[in-house]
């Protein structure tokens, strides 16, 4: 027999109000460790029952083997039968084991609480309150009182249904920010290019006035003798460098209202993050105009490649999908900034330079998806630090992030893995690699307008 006394028992419980999350298995809850040889008489059951009102069953062991389990129930059960208490009370377990035994649901002590109570539920009408058999890591056993696994499955359902209502009101919050930020955006880009419409409109007849100035003063120079203070003035003025260099600053000027202007569009673009329909769009302008909005984050450390294949229009929500880019680029650049930190300038410059790869093709179905005959993979890759791979699964998690406090709100990848699965019925996939980099690839379903102006597309040209 197994025991710590002077009893062929052993007791061990745990805390009877355990901190409980989602992902709570057996081994949290308390356990009751009593065991006895099969070989001991049946009245060793009787008084351990007797001492512990609340025991819910008996451990049955061979030599240190599991044989089965003896619950308080059904040893009352047969016990309050005629005859019973004399003709087994006396005896082994065995004998009374040999007409109680029944099916025994026994459990590694790492099953969820969750899947264990379904299992629980799942058995014979007769067996529904038969204590389970809990087994340890180490081959040790313990029962667990099916109400108690029940109590503790209705507490993880219960913060279940909390974290849905916290997610789902982050998701409001965040989709009205988004909202928000895009209306304001689009206001901001609407009283930029105002202006900058003007002065770029403008920028052309300066230019023409300012050629024509100089070719009026050049007729001056010719006909008009030249005086010691008209050269006086024009030494003073340099007049000549003033010549050369005043095209050159409305060149300058040309280039920067265009790139401004360049901005405000992409800004405008990117602005229809709470549109309710779908649109035709050029991925490509969307993915330029989110690198557009981060240059100032890229800079000139960061190297980004193109790789733009032969795309048609897709159908999408594009302020969205350019929302999606935006997440996933931002998570590159600052893996690529960490690694960047963490390595001397030296090895960066000669052995390691960041950099951001981007590429789109035409693909086939992913298995199993035939709700399209083509599709469309938009690859994002970096050669950052990677992720490791217990991060890896949790990657699309709402509000997990590796981030420090302050920085990262687990909340985007979480709805860009929603945007581009449940908006567009799509796919985002993930592979990383520590210490080589990660790759985000998003698939996305070709309308079958798209597939028909695609296949069109070499007739048109030709045309």
């Amino acid at each position: 027999m197994v025991s710590s006394s002077e009893y062929p028992t052993q007791l061990a419980t745990r805390a009877s109000h355990p901190e409980l999350t989602l992902e709570s298995t057996l081994e949290v809850l308390p356990l009751y460790e009593h065991q006895i040889e099969i070989s001991c008489p049946g009245e060793e059951v009787s008084k351990l029952f007797a001492e512990d009102p609340i025991l819910p069953g008996i451990i049955l062991i061979d030599r240190g083997k599991l044989v089965g389990m003896l619950s308080r129930r059904r040893f009352m059960e047969h016990m309050s039968r005629p005859y019973a208490l004399e003709l087994f009370l006396k005896r082994s377990l065995a004998v009374l084991y040999s007409f109680l035994e029944t099916e025994v649901l026994v459990l590694p002590d790492d099953t969820p609480i969750v899947q264990a109570a379904r299992q629980s539920l799942q058995r014979q009408s007769e067996l529904l309150y038969e204590p389970i058999v809990v087994q340890s890591k180490s081959q040790r056993y313990g029962l667990v009182d099916v109400h108690k696994l029940l109590v503790a499955q209705s507490q993880i359902h219960e913060l279940a249904k909390q974290l849905i209502n916290e997610q789902t009101q982050a998701q409001l919050i965040q989709t009205e920010k988004m909202a928000l930020l895009g209306r304001t955006i689009a206001s901001v880009a609407h009283e930029i290019l105002n202006p900058i419409n003007f002065v770029s409109g403008n920028l052309d007849y300066l230019s023409n006035y300012i050629r024509d100035l100089f070719q009026v003063l050049s007729v001056y120079e010719q006909e008009v003798l030249s005086s010691a203070k008209v050269d006086a003035v024009k030494e003073e003025t340099s007049f000549d460098f003033l010549r050369q260099d005043l095209p050159r600053l409305i060149d300058s000027l040309k280039l920067g209202s265009e790139r401004l202007r360049g901005v405000a569009e992409s800004l405008r673009n990117f602005s229809h993050m709470d549109e309710s329909k779908r649109r035709f769009a050029n991925l490509h302008d969307c993915i330029d105009n989110t690198l557009m909005i981060l240059n100032s984050r890229i800079k000139r450390e960061i190297q980004v490649i193109r790789h733009y294949g032969n795309l048609p229009l897709v159908s999408c929500y594009s302020g969205q999908l350019s929302q999606v880019f935006m997440n996933i680029i931002s998570n590159a650049v600052d893996a690529l900034s960490e690694k960047a930190a963490a390595q001397p300038s030296r090895a960066m410059s000669q052995s390691w330079h960041p950099q951001i790869e981007l590429t789109t093709a035409l693909c086939q179905p992913p298995t199993g998806e035939t709700n399209a005959s083509e599709w469309v993979s938009i690859k994002i890759t970096d050669n950052g630090p990677g992720i490791p791979p217990e991060i890896q699964e949790r990657i699309f998690e709402i509000f997990f992030t590796t981030k420090p406090v302050g920085k990262g709100t687990g909340l985007g990848l979480a709805i860009s893995h929603q945007i581009v699965t449940e908006k567009h019925s799509g796919k985002l996939n993930l592979k990383s690699q520590p210490g080589v980099g990660t790759e985000f690839e998003i698939l996305l379903p070709l309308s079958q307008r798209s597939q028909d102006e695609e296949k069109l597309r070499p007739a048109l040209q030709e045309g």
